[in-house]
């Protein structure tokens, strides 16, 4: 959570009685952005202070020094996330983490060598492990791309604590570190 202050634009078409309303309204529509600066808006949880409108010119627009109160969602680099796996190709697994999509490279999943099946799973040589559509991975943040947006996001599961979650409680089981 944090304070963030800045200029915000109200269009016509979200002008309200209540201007708190109307700037609220403006700031939804920028929900799931991305800034290098402060990260991806998740949600306005509030508006504190709204100063005085400016109407630029050739901007039917109005534009009003705010004060508001957002969730933001910031990853930062050797970050440990948790998140579900929604794609496999041969060359890895597309991981959510909230609104973000990282990538974990077929090199990156555990120490074994996965490959892909015509099943489309992603299963290791060794262990017979399988990564999946659906499954719910742990994974550390290893690089972050600005080029798109939302951010893309590099990740390893190729240490102790890592890897999917199915994976990790066998290993608690089995008294295995990671």
């Amino acid at each position: 959570m944090v304070k963030i202050r800045q200029s915000v634009r109200v269009p016509p078409r979200l002008w309200r009685k209540n201007i708190k309303t109307s700037i609220k309204n403006a700031l939804n529509e920028l929900e799931g952005r991305t800034s290098k600066q402060k990260g991806t808006l998740l949600a306005v949880t509030k508006v504190h202070e709204v100063g005085e409108g400016k109407v630029l010119h050739g901007d039917g627009a109005v534009y009003f020094p705010t004060e508001y109160e957002a969730l933001l969602f910031v990853p930062q680099l050797n970050e440990v996330v948790e998140g579900e796996v929604t794609e496999i190709t041969e060359y890895g697994a597309f991981i959510t983490v909230g609104p973000m999509t990282g990538l974990v490279h077929v090199s990156q999943i555990s120490d074994d060598f996965f490959s892909f099946s015509k099943e489309g799973v992603l299963q290791g040589r060794e262990s017979k492990k399988v990564l999946k559509v659906g499954d719910r991975v742990r994974a550390r943040i290893i690089s972050i791309s600005h080029k798109s947006e939302p951010a893309k996001l590099g990740l390893t599961m190729r240490q102790p604590g890592l890897g999917k979650l199915e994976w990790l409680e066998e290993d608690d089981k089995d008294g295995k570190k990671g």
